[in-house]
């Protein structure tokens, strides 16, 4: 004869592992918690960097605008009161330089409707190359127009040393 016996459940195994269950899930849930707030942290930092980013390149782009006028001014000025630049010059050197400020123009123009609406629904990373593109397009404006000032000055100096040259008395 063999005697069969009932299975014996210790509660107290059964209560701790349930109470280690219902830790673990609040862990879980914690940790969940945690990855959701981190998340949204990382979000704001890229916005204020992007932001930071568009204020970065519309300060440059301002400051290339400004000296881009300040050269344009004071050297077309200069230029224009040379006596080496022929009056049919005069025309010609305006519109250079006009073309240019025109472009400086619209591209302030453009960049201001990109910044006061939202413009074609870009996010601020999309905002922030393109103001990167229109700061270094007016970076080059700033260049091209210290080239052709370079140019101009040039042509005024050589001009200035050939009529010193026509106009020397030989001494034979």
């Amino acid at each position: 004869m063999v005697a069969q016996g009932m299975p014996v459940y210790d509660n107290t195994n059964f209560i701790s592992l349930a109470k280690q269950l219902i830790e673990s899930a609040k862990q879980t849930s914690n940790l969940l918690k945690t990855v959701d707030f981190l998340k949204k942290q990382k979000e704001r930092i890229e916005q204020v960097s992007n932001v930071i980013q568009q204020l970065d390149a519309v300060g440059q782009l301002i400051q290339n605008n400004e000296q881009l006028f300040n050269m344009v001014q004071g050297d077309l000025h200069d230029i224009l009161n040379s006596p080496y630049i022929k009056p049919e010059e005069v025309h010609r050197v305006t519109d250079s330089f006009n073309e240019i400020l025109d472009t400086s123009m619209e591209s302030v123009e453009y960049v201001n409707k990109i910044l006061t609406s939202d413009y074609l629904k870009m996010t601020d990373a999309e905002r922030a190359v393109v103001l990167k593109e229109y700061e270094t397009q007016s970076h080059e404006m700033v260049v091209e127009v210290e080239s052709k000032t370079r140019r101009y000055k040039e042509v005024i100096s050589f001009r200035k040393m050939q009529e010193k040259i026509n106009n020397r008395t030989s001494e034979y």
